[in-house]
């Protein structure tokens, strides 16, 4: 202990020794350097570097900030799987949209709306499908009406998993003004022109007021309207004249629509599914129902499902129905006495019986009845070349010979609809299989699912939309502020 506490004493006085010889180093090194430099020169060395510390402060303060993240950056920041942008939902007042739902017996002068515009868009519980689709499916089905999918959109939109409170971080903007439901009330009877397009001025007033709209001119808003485009686009001020004058208005010259028909030559304008009964709830239903129409044993060869326009000369739906029903390889649902309604059990079931289904021009050159077909694995054959050309491009292929037949309504009438069943009956069966097989597989992507639903990985048509349109919006965006 001693010893040690000997060695600690030495050591200490060892290192004392070395501190003081190593501070009368430093002393006598700048006692040094004192010597040779003269006092002034000190003070002019020591304000230089001064003044080269105090500019260099003064640089680092000015220098420019960094740029904020980028769009792309906040959207990584934020949610991964929102790489396309985000959605702002404008909170109108409830005259443009809530309020419609609320009134929903002044929607159409015959009947009420009530029951097409319930359920978020979706309609009624559908009944009577025990027959027709499997029991674990039917809570999946309601009776949706053609022209809900404003609604639909409206409801699925603000649940949306890219949607955001903060519109400065938004890439597109959405616009939930029910036009379609608006207009439906006034198509027909004594109104005038400004009844028609009331509505439509009254939102666009509120637009312009904000600026979110103004400053990018609306090229980064959209609108999803419920109706075909032709309701929208009323040339004149003739009280006579069909629909309103919307897609004409000023304000609206850069906003990019959505429609369940589109005007072909319209840049600003897309084509969405027509809404059909089926609802998936999970991935498992859309896979369940692939399974059954792959494997459902169908008696007939084609089907026609409709009514005879008889007020329309040459009615090319009352050819149809009449060579249908003298036809045995064809099953004919004749409208005029059966309900068919927003996919009716009777719908189904002669679409799930039959290889094709005949698909005449609707209201437009398209037809809600298409997409009842093809949810059922029956085949479309259309007779103008317009029904799928140009339209359904986000969600359909462009081929569209690999999942439908196209037979000209001129030769149709001219064989009195002969010339189906030899196109039909020409077609080899391992070929309807692979058209069939196109079919399903594309199906999840003209069905919508139920708002707040878990598709997995599958995409349904209204995630397909969104998804594009924020392409879109953000591509015209940064178009706009290139210039």
């Amino acid at each position: 202990m001693l010893l040690n506490l000997s060695k600690r004493s030495s050591t200490n006085e060892l290192d004392s020794s070395k501190k003081s010889k190593l501070s009368f180093e430093l002393k006598h090194a700048l006692h040094s350097v004192k010597s040779q430099i003269p006092l002034s020169h000190c003070i002019w060395l020591l304000i230089t570097i001064f003044l080269q510390i105090l500019i260099l402060f003064f640089l680092i303060r000015s220098s420019p900030p960094q740029p904020p993240p980028s769009n792309t950056q906040h959207l990584l920041t934020l949610n991964p799987e929102c790489q396309s942008g985000y959605v702002y939902v404008y909170d109108l007042p409830p005259t443009f949209n809530t309020e419609f739902i609320d009134k929903c017996d002044e929607l159409d002068p015959w009947k009420s709306r009530c029951s097409a515009v319930s359920n978020g868009g979706f309609g009624p519980k559908a009944t009577g499908l025990e027959r027709v689709v499997p029991e674990d499916l039917t809570l999946a089905w309601y009776w949706t009406d053609m022209y809900a999918a404003e609604v639909i959109y409206h409801n699925r939109m603000l649940s949306h998993k890219c949607r955001i409170l903060d519109p400065e971080k938004a890439t597109g903007f959405y616009i939930p003004f029910y036009a379609g439901l608006d207009i439906g009330k006034f198509l027909w009877f004594n109104y005038t022109a400004k009844d028609r397009d009331r509505k439509s001025e009254m939102v666009l007033d509120w637009l312009k007021e904000q600026p979110t709209f103004t400053r990018a001119k609306g090229v980064d808003h959209f609108i999803m309207l419920g109706r075909l485009t032709w309701d929208f686009r009323r040339l004149t001020d003739n009280d006579s004249e069909w629909g309103s004058s919307l897609l004409y208005m000023p304000l609206m010259k850069n906003v990019f629509r959505l429609s369940v028909e589109k005007h072909q030559n319209d840049d600003l304008e897309e084509s969405v599914p027509y809404p059909t009964a089926f609802h998936p709830r999970s991935e498992s239903d859309i896979v369940q129902w692939q399974h059954y129409i792959r494997n459902y044993e169908r008696t007939k060869l084609f089907s026609f499902v409709g009514a005879k326009r008889e007020k329309i000369k040459n009615d090319f739906r009352g050819v149809l129905m009449d060579y249908c029903k003298s036809e045995e390889n064809c099953r004919a649902v004749d409208c005029a006495t059966t309900v068919c309604s927003d996919g009716a059990p009777a719908i189904m079931e002669a679409f799930l019986d039959s290889d094709f289904c005949l698909q005449p021009r609707g209201d437009g050159l398209t037809r809600r009845s298409t997409f009842d077909c093809m949810l059922a694995g029956s085949i479309p054959v259309y007779f103008w070349r317009g029904t799928f050309k140009g339209q359904y491009e986000w969600h359909l292929p462009w081929m569209a010979e690999t999942y439908t037949v196209f037979i000209d309504n001129d030769d149709v009438r001219d064989t009195n609809g002969t010339l189906i069943l030899k196109v039909l009956e020409g077609i080899h069966k391992d070929k309807v299989k692979e058209m069939r097989e196109t079919l399903i597989n594309l199906l999840p992507k003209f069905v919508y699912a139920r708002s707040g639903e878990d598709l997995g990985r599958t995409k349904d048509a209204f995630d397909i939309t969104i998804d594009r349109v924020l392409k879109r919006m953000k591509s015209r965006r940064d178009q706009l502020f290139s210039q």
